[in-house]
């Protein structure tokens, strides 16, 4: 007997939409290859009791006249005959007719365990091996196989509607993630401004997107036409921005040469307070610029940088210069402050000091400037030395003041008055008057007294 389930794998469970890369753009990827046969994706592995033919006496029998009987519990059956050699060969012929029968039943067991096949032509087959059961010329247990053959018929729609239910459930997950994945996509196309990163993710999600498969191919076609589109809009607006920039990077180079014509110009300048200040201003006009093409703005740059070199490096050759004319200048000026520190000397001699002093700051004058961080220092010492004469200036003239003397005089005068009027009162017997007078008098000499002693302080 012939098995009648086809084993080519035309028979097997194959994936209904199967994609590839696309070859064009905006196209869909292209079909891959169709799976091999096997178990579905999270079935287990099918466990098969096999059946075994046995003692082949237990179940059939070959009589003297070579009829071949099989043993069935309804009684005797005749399926044939043998005449070709011993009863043993016999019986062992029939019993391998039906291990061969048992494999083909255990193919369909297997096939539907492992949900490998479509399981209405499993059970088509069963059937059909049912139907010929009672007329099989086979020597075994065909009640088990009867059995094992009834309960494939009666798993086989419980486990279509199951492959069915999986189905739906794996298409309706393809068709979700899909969904998400183009969503992505449109968020991308519409709002993406790092270019490099949603390059990338684009190309991330059409990886994911040719790995997805199971979604029918209506769908599958709307959804790629989402995610092409998407596509199609980021790759737009980046080429739309770097066009952009192209323009931009264009006028800046530009700019660039203009000020680079600008900083030639200066280069040669000695006015080097006012160029120094402007190539500043060019610095600053340049980083506002912007960058010019790539190929070219190292070069730009070095052409601007060689202009700035040349003046900078004459201005710094020209403050070096100078920097030693005011090392020298500040070494003459110390040596003129050291002598006129030791020659002016105001308390003793304040019309010589004052001479001594303006053929000082003469000279001072003329030695010129010295280094900045010298300025200071040395111009402290010098306006020290102003101040001793103008402290000696203003003692002097306090000394002779004839405000304060006169007042030092009035204070003396009033003391006396009143002491001479005290000494009258006494003489008439007004003692209290003359107590009070005393008093009076007394803080007034004490008044006087101050005054002079201020007079004499200066």
């Amino acid at each position: 007997m012939t098995n009648p389930i086809d084993p080519s794998p035309a028979t097997q469970g194959t994936d209904p939409a199967g994609t590839g890369t696309p070859t064009t753009p905006g196209s869909r990827p292209k079909p891959g290859p169709r799976p091999k046969p096997g178990p579905r994706p999270g079935a287990h592995e099918p466990v098969i009791n096999h059946i075994s033919a046995g003692d082949p006496r237990r179940w059939g029998r070959i009589d003297e006249s070579g009829v071949v009987w099989l043993k069935t519990a309804d009684g005797e059956r005749e399926i044939g005959s043998w005449q070709a050699g011993t009863v043993e060969e016999g019986l062992a012929h029939f019993a391998r007719r039906f291990e061969d029968l048992a494999t083909e039943v255990e193919v369909l067991e297997e096939r539907l365990t492992a949900r490998s096949g479509d399981p209405r032509k499993a059970q088509a087959a069963a059937k059909h091996l049912l139907a010929d059961l009672p007329n099989a010329h086979v020597i075994g247990d065909l009640a088990a196989l009867q059995r094992r053959l009834e309960a494939i018929v009666g798993s086989a729609d419980e486990v279509a509607e199951s492959i069915k239910a999986e189905r739906e459930k794996a298409r309706a997950a393809a068709i979700a993630r899909k969904e998400e994945l183009a969503a992505e996509a449109e968020k991308i196309g519409a709002e993406a401004t790092n270019w490099k990163h949603a390059g990338d993710r684009l190309r991330e999600i059409l990886d994911e997107w040719k790995s997805i498969k199971g979604v029918d191919r209506k769908t599958d076609d709307a959804l790629w036409k989402r995610y092409a589109k998407a596509r199609d809009a980021f790759n737009r607006r980046r080429g739309a921005h770097f066009a952009e920039l192209d323009r931009e990077r264009a006028g800046a180079k530009e700019r660039k040469e203009a000020l680079i014509k600008q900083a030639e110009e200066l280069s040669s300048s000695t006015d080097w307070g006012p160029t120094s200040a402007r190539f500043r201003e060019l610095l600053q006009e340049w980083k506002a610029a912007g960058r010019a093409p790539r190929d070219t703005d190292e070069a730009l740059w070095q052409r601007f940088k060689a202009a700035q070199d040349v003046f900078f490096s004459a201005r710094n050759a020209a403050t070096s210069e100078r920097d030693a004319e005011y090392q020298a200048n500040a070494k003459a000026k110390i040596e003129l402050l050291e002598a006129a520190e030791k020659a002016i000397d105001p308390e003793s001699d304040l019309d010589a000091a004052r001479r001594e002093f303006r053929a000082f700051r003469d000279r001072w004058d003329e030695i010129g400037k010295v280094p900045r961080d010298q300025m200071h220092a040395l111009e402290n010492r010098a306006r020290a030395l102003e101040k001793r004469i103008r402290d000696a200036e203003e003692a002097q003239w306090q000394r002779t003041d004839p405000e304060a003397q006169a007042r030092a005089a009035q204070f003396a005068e009033r003391a006396d008055q009143l002491e001479e009027q005290a000494r009258k009162a006494a003489e008439r017997g007004k003692d209290r008057d003359a107590a009070k007078l005393r008093e009076q008098a007394a803080q007034w000499r004490e008044w006087a007294e101050a005054a002079q002693s201020a007079i004499s302080d200066r």
